[in-house]
């Protein structure tokens, strides 16, 4: 009974299937509506320069900037989805050849990209520079909040340093266990054994 109950949990990871297909949707839409934006912005642009000669306005900027913060949203739902189908369906090259092996390598990536998009909405502030005491508090709360994301980056990175060196080879196991072999009760083992 236990064994059956335990084989059903194991295969049950297949439920994250439905997040995988939304997230990589929103990706895919995220990515379309970002290339229109871009195709838009470069037309406008064109006509700008040619009928009013201006070139590189703060609001082309501004409109420029929010294009890759579109763009770069689409890639943390992109390797939110990739990451969630090799570590939950099956192992992909893509993810491995991305750093994405593990949840923390995951958590690791996003973390990295929303740093780059928080960076991104500053700079969109900066360039506009309406209030600058806004943009100065502003500033300040996002510092705050890259600290602590980079903090907490810091952590997980020094906790998969452990976890490799006092079992490096666990993870790498279980993987193909459950992968190829298609175990998906994990038996314990003393390590007097």
């Amino acid at each position: 009974m236990i064994e059956k109950l335990g084989n059903f949990i194991g295969r049950s990871r297949y439920v994250v299937l439905v997040a995988i297909i939304a997230v990589m949707l929103v990706s895919m839409s995220l990515f379309l509506l970002g290339t229109i934006g871009a195709v838009k912005l470069v037309a406008q642009s064109w006509i700008s320069f040619f009928y009013e000669g201006e070139a590189g306005s703060t609001d082309q900027i501004v409109n420029s900037l929010s294009i890759i913060g579109v763009m770069l949203r689409a890639v943390v739902f992109y390797l939110i989805g990739v990451g969630l189908f090799s570590l939950f369906i099956s192992p992909l090259n893509l993810s491995a050849a991305l750093g994405i092996e593990t949840l923390g390598d995951l958590e690791t990536k996003v973390i990295s990209v929303v740093i780059v998009i928080l960076a991104i909405s500053f700079l969109q502030h900066f360039v506009q520079w309406k209030n600058p005491a806004d943009t100065a508090y502003f500033g300040i709360t996002l510092a705050f909040v890259v600290t602590s994301l980079v903090i907490f980056q810091w952590n997980s990175h020094r906790s998969k340093e452990f976890s490799q060196k006092n079992s490096p080879n666990e993870t790498k196991t279980a993987q193909k266990e459950m992968f190829e072999e298609k175990i998906e009760q994990r038996k314990v083992i003393n390590d007097s054994e």
